[in-house]
C-alpha cells in the first residue's frame, strides 16, 4: 500500500479519489433519501457529453464541463418543479439528449480516442497535478458548504413543503446542492468514468443505511466506508493491475453485500 505514495501520478490520483470520495459520500446520503440517486448518473452522461465536445473543440475539459453539468442541473431542477414531467423522466430526457451529443460529436470527429475513453471508465492515469489541485479545491467547498447547509439540507431531505412553511429558502437550497452535485460528479469522472461515478455516491450510502438509522449517522459511516472502500480498491487495483474505477465499485459492491448478509443473519 505505500509504495503507493512514492509514485508520484499515483499520490495525485490518491490525493483527488480521497477527498472525491468524502464528498460523494455526502451529497449520497442526501440524494439517496431524497429518491434521487440516479441524477448523478444522468449528469454524469451529461458531463460526459460536455467532457466530448471539449476534448474536439481543444478546451479545457474539467473547466468547460463544469458549467454545462451544472446549468444542466438547474434544467433537471426547472421540470421537476413544474410538476409536468417526471423526476424520474426529466433526468432520462437531459441524460440521453447529453449522451447522443457527445457520441454524434465523437463520431463525426476523430473517433473514441484514449481522452475520450478514460472519461467513459475512468484512469487514475490521467489525472494531473492541475486535476488534483482542482479536486482538491471544489473537494474542500463542497463539504465545507455542505457543513454548513446541514440543517437546511436535513430538512429538505425529509419534508421540502416543511422546510419551506418554516421559512427556508427552498428554491435557493435546492440551487446550492444541484451546484454541489454536479461538482462531485465532474470532479469524480476523471477518476471513476462516467459510466461508474454513480457507483461512489450509492453504494457507501447504501452501505451505512443497513447499518445506522439517523441522518447524521449516516453521514458519518457512509463517509467511512466510502473511503475505506476507495483506499482498499485503489491498493486492490495497483496489486492486481486492474481499472481503478471498476475495482473501487467491485470493492464497494462487496462490503454492501457483506454488511446485507450480516444483518439477514442477525434477523
Amino acid at each position: 500500500m505505500f509504495e503507493i505514495f512514492g509514485q508520484g501520478f499515483l499520490m495525485r490520483g490518491f490525493i483527488a479519489g480521497l477527498v472525491i470520495s468524502i464528498s460523494a459520500a455526502l451529497i449520497g446520503t442526501a440524494l439517496v433519501l431524497r429518491r434521487n440517486a440516479m441524477i448523478g448518473d444522468g449528469l454524469s452522461h451529461v458531463g460526459f457529453g460536455a467532457f466530448a465536445v471539449a476534448t474536439v473543440l481543444n478546451f479545457a475539459p474539467l473547466e468547460f464541463a463544469m458549467p454545462i453539468v451544472i446549468l444542466m442541473s438547474f434544467l433537471i431542477l426547472r421540470l421537476n418543479s413544474q410538476n409536468k414531467i417526471q423526476p424520474d423522466a426529466a433526468i432520462a430526457m437531459v441524460s440521453a439528449g447529453a449522451l447522443a451529443l457527445g457520441t454524434f460529436v465523437i463520431s463525426i470527429t476523430r473517433g473514441v480516442n484514449t481522452d475520450i475513453n478514460n472519461y467513459l471508465f475512468g484512469s487514475i492515469l490521467s489525472i494531473s497535478e492541475g486535476d488534483m489541485m482542482i479536486s482538491l479545491f471544489f473537494s474542500i467547498l463542497v463539504i465545507g458548504i455542505f457543513i454548513g447547509c446541514y440543517n437546511k439540507i436535513f430538512a429538505l431531505t425529509f419534508d421540502e413543503d416543511f422546510a419551506k412553511s418554516i421559512g427556508i429558502k427552498t428554491n435557493l437550497y435546492n440551487a446550492i446542492f444541484a451546484v454541489l452535485c454536479s461538482v462531485v460528479v465532474v470532479l469524480g469522472m476523471r477518476l471513476m468514468g462516467s459510466l461508474l461515478i454513480s457507483s461512489l455516491i450509492i453504494f457507501p450510502t447504501m452501505s451505512a443505511m443497513q447499518l445506522v438509522k439517523t441522518f447524521k449517522k449516516v453521514i458519518l459511516i457512509s463517509v467511512l466506508v466510502s473511503v475505506v472502500c476507495f483506499m482498499i480498491g485503489m491498493w486492490a487495483s495497483y496489486s492486481l493491475s486492474t481499472p481503478t474505477g471498476s475495482t473501487i465499485v467491485l470493492v464497494n459492491l462487496a462490503v454492501f453485500i457483506l454488511v446485507r448478509l450480516v444483518r439477514w443473519v442477525q434477523k
